[in-house]
C-alpha cells in the first residue's frame, strides 16, 4: 500500500520548470476561448522557466501544491495592488493543473494562501478574476468571496471585464 502526500509549501528554485508546466496547462485550460489566441500564446511563452526562476527569487510569495511529488498547482500572493480597495493582501494567481481540479485541492491552496497573507499581517484579501472565466468566478463565490468592484483588461484589442472578490 502506498501513501499519497499532499503538501503546500513555498516554491523553491528547482520548482521553476514544474511551475512553468503547471502554468501552461492551467492557463491553456482556463483561457482557451476567452482570451484571443495570440495573447494567450504570448503569455504562455513569456512565463517560461527563466521567468519563474526570477519570480521565485523575487519579493512575491509563491506557494506550490505538491501532490505526490508533482506540482499540481501554485498561488502567487502579496500586497494588494488596488489602492481603491481596503484589503491589504492579494492573491494574484491561483491555478491548478486541470486533472487536479474539482477534488478540493484548490480550496486547500486558497486557504493556505489566505493564511499566509494573514500571518504576514495583511488584513483582508482580494482576488481579481475575469468575469468570463465562469469556473473561477463560481469557485471564489463558493469560498465566500463578495464581488465588490470591477475593472477591465484588454488583450489584443479585446476588452474583458474582471471582478474583484474580497474577504475580510
Amino acid at each position: 500500500m502506498s501513501t499519497l502526500t499532499i503538501d503546500i509549501r513555498h516554491a523553491e528554485p528547482q520548482d521553476a520548470e514544474a511551475i512553468a508546466g503547471t502554468h501552461r496547462a492551467a492557463w491553456s485550460h482556463a483561457y482557451a476561448g476567452i482570451l484571443p489566441y495570440k495573447s494567450l500564446r504570448q503569455m504562455l511563452e513569456r512565463r517560461n522557466i527563466g521567468w519563474w526562476q526570477r519570480a521565485i527569487r523575487g519579493s512575491t510569495s509563491i506557494l506550490v501544491l505538491d501532490v505526490g511529488g508533482t506540482v499540481a498547482g501554485y498561488a502567487t500572493l502579496g500586497l494588494n495592488r488596488a489602492r481603491s480597495l481596503p484589503q491589504e493582501g492579494e492573491i494574484y494567481e491561483l491555478y491548478l493543473r486541470p486533472e487536479f481540479q474539482g477534488v478540493g485541492l484548490g480550496k486547500r491552496l486558497f486557504g493556505e494562501a489566505r493564511q499566509l497573507l494573514s500571518s504576514l499581517g495583511c488584513k483582508g484579501c482580494v482576488v481579481w478574476c475575469l468575469e468570463d472565466n465562469h469556473p473561477s468566478v463560481e469557485f471564489y463565490r463558493f469560498q465566500g468571496g463578495r464581488d465588490v468592484a470591477e475593472g477591465h483588461e484588454t488583450f489584443d484589442g479585446k476588452t474583458l471585464r474582471k471582478l474583484a472578490f474580497v474577504w475580510p
